[in-house]
């Protein structure tokens, strides 16, 4: 009996022994989990509509999971892979996240830009000079033609006769992603009054996004009708760089420019012209001329009367002046609005908000127009004259209403007209026009880049001050004001 319990005691001596022994190795073995703290974002944005690798830095550096899981805030922009593959889809902002997948909840984010993506474009794409004329040549009513970035030279005239319709304009476009423009050089044309560049004599077209350079006579002429010509540009040719004649009418130039173009007769390159036997209804509309050899803008004719053409917005500066600032033989007028060999042709003008400032001539130029003229809401500024409408064969009636007009170098401005009607302008009603009145009038910031989508640029030339007598100081000719009355000059004060 007493050798039993012994034994029974030994036993529960071992298990208890053993059970402490196991006990204390398991503690001892068990690994401390480390979680994530936080994360960073690193990796270049997308430029140019390709990809970018993504990394993460995870702190702390000894976490014990520091894998992430990605994801993006809009997909139609940019995606990303599992490895942090970020893929550009369009153009656009998008933000992405880096999650930790270690339970913690901690998560990064940063915003990327994303730029460089080629929008898929409905028509025909060109990318050489033959090209260019293939489509020209070949298109239909409706058709959008894309011409990629570059210089293109052509050595003889660009022949556009087809025509839209009304619904279906032809299009010859920049293309819309690229970050230069195309380039019509035509420089190694001879000076000759056949050498044009572009003879636009289709109906229905839209030109748009294109430098035209160097013709040996218009950069472009345009005898058909109802086109659009936007933000182009013409410049260095040796006759006007655009101009309507042989019947065009109800075209309308859109945020063009027009600069350095000058003949060596010294007499014909204006900066825009619609004239000689030009049709009715065209319309210039946020356009600039400068430093070209004859004027901003002529309106002379012959063969052609009582037409009228529309300007709005419009900025003529330094005309007469050549490319590098010295003054030419030119007449150096910023707007001609008409005249005629014998003296008898009506050329109407209408115009709204239009500058004309530097000029080496006239502003605003008679030139023995017969026809009506209405200027609103311009400015004119150290012109030769800045308004000038002689006593000799005189405009059969002249308008000039909120137009503001100073510092003239050789005199005083002249009013004449069969019939005027000149009132509540920047010299009337005990008001006076000067430099105070004004931000700015450093002619040169005329010349401004445009902006992105062609319109003029915002700048401080001729912009009235708080206080000048020149606000609310207009009547009412039914375009926009603000305040109680429309100010003085070419823009409202805001």
């Amino acid at each position: 009996m007493k050798t039993t319990n012994n034994i029974v005691r030994f036993l529960m001596i071992i298990c208890v022994l053993f059970s402490f022994g196991c006990s204390s190795d398991s503690s001892d073995d068990t690994p401390a989990t480390i979680a994530v703290s936080s994360i960073t974002i690193t990796g270049d944005t997308i430029t140019d509509g390709s990809t970018s690798q993504l990394s993460v830095t995870v702190q702390p550096s000894d976490a014990t999971n520091s894998a992430v899981s990605w994801t993006v805030s809009n997909s139609s922009v940019a995606t990303i892979s599992n490895s942090g593959l970020l893929s550009a889809v369009s153009n656009g902002t998008v933000v992405v996240r880096a999650t930790a997948q270690d339970g913690s909840g901690v998560y990064a984010e940063r915003t990327f830009v994303i730029s460089g993506v080629e929008s898929p474009v409905n028509g025909t794409v060109v990318e050489t000079p033959e090209e260019v004329l293939n489509a020209i040549y070949t298109a239909n009513p409706g058709e959008i033609i894309y011409v990629r970035e570059g210089d293109y030279v052509f050595n003889s005239t660009i022949q556009i006769s087809g025509d839209g319709s009304n619904n279906n304009l032809i299009s010859l476009l920049a293309y819309p992603s690229d970050a230069n423009r195309p380039r019509f050089n035509f420089s190694s044309m001879s000076e000759n009054s056949s050498n044009r560049g572009i003879q636009l004599s289709g109906d229905y077209w839209h030109i748009k996004g294109i430098d035209v350079f160097g013709a040996g006579d218009n950069g472009m002429h345009i005898t058909g009708s109802n086109n659009l010509i936007e933000f182009c540009t013409f410049s260095e040719n040796k006759d006007s760089g655009l101009q309507i004649g042989g019947g065009g009418s109800n075209n309308t130039i859109l945020n063009c420019d027009s600069f350095y173009n000058a003949d060596s007769s010294l007499e014909n390159a204006d900066g825009f012209a619609c004239k000689l036997d030009a049709g009715s209804d065209n319309k210039f509309i946020g356009c600039r001329a400068w430093q070209n050899l004859d004027d901003g803008w002529d309106g002379y004719l012959r063969d052609t009367d009582n037409i009228t053409t529309y300007y709005e917005n419009c900025w003529a500066f330094k005309n007469g002046y050549l490319m590098n600032g010295t003054i030419g033989a030119g007449d150096g007028n910023g707007f001609k609005t008409g005249g005629s060999d014998d003296k008898t042709l009506k050329h109407n003008a209408i115009y709204k908000n239009c500058i004309a400032a530097g000029n080496v001539y006239d502003g605003f130029d008679h030139n023995s127009n017969r026809g009506d003229i209405e200027i609103y809401n311009c400015s004119a500024y150290s012109n030769g004259r800045n308004i000038n409408f002689g006593s000799t064969n005189v405009a059969q009636f002249l308008l000039v209403k909120n137009t503001a007009s100073f510092a003239g170098v050789n005199g005083g401005d002249s009013f004449s007209a069969t019939t005027v009607d000149i009132t509540s302008n920047g010299w009337q009603n005990g008001i006076t026009t000067n430099a105070s009145d004004f931000v700015a009038i450093d002619i040169d910031l005329l010349a401004s880049p445009r902006n992105e989508d062609g319109s003029l640029p915002d700048i401080d030339f001729l912009k009235l001050v708080a206080g000048s007598d020149l606000i609310d100081a207009g009547e009412d000719v039914g375009l926009p004001f603000n305040g109680s009355a429309p100010d003085i000059g070419a823009f409202e004060y805001e």
